[in-house]
């Protein structure tokens, strides 16, 4: 697929959630998926054909920038989308005078983290029993 063919455009955090449940916690009810801070960050989503198949929240704090809650869709996985939307926000964040970009990325990602630049920072960890490592990148 084209990153020609995938809108990337500011959401409201609301429009994240049922993305964010169905691939991050799907066994937890939606309201899990609903973090503190949600209504002050940036919320991006990407668009295929119209609909929306991947999320990302930035949460910014000074001049450090947190990626939170980064999903596709699982028949959009593997696809180009999740580079696409990223690049997008990594873009972004350089007009708002971000210098530190992290994440607490699922041990499974950190590989995809790594192709822009981000390193493990730390040891890995856990969240309801899966595991994690946190990732950063100076910008």
């Amino acid at each position: 697929m084209s990153s020609a063919a995938v809108q990337i455009q500011r959401i409201n955090w609301q429009a994240t959630l049922p993305i964010r449940h169905t691939v991050l916690w799907p066994a937890k009810p939606i309201d899990f998926c609903q973090v503190a801070g949600d209504a002050e960050a940036l919320h991006f989503g990407a668009l295929h054909s119209g609909q929306l198949v991947a999320v990302a929240s930035i949460f910014i704090d000074g001049q450090q920038a947190r990626l939170r809650k980064f999903a596709a869709l699982p028949a959009y996985q593997g696809r180009g989308i999740g580079s696409t939307l990223l690049r997008h926000i990594l873009d972004t964040l350089h007009t708002h005078s971000i210098t530190y970009f992290w994440c607490d990325a699922r041990a499974t990602a950190t590989t995809f983290y790594e192709r822009f630049g981000m390193q493990v920072e730390g040891p890995r960890f856990y969240k309801a029993d899966v595991a994690y490592f946190k990732m950063s990148k100076l910008l």
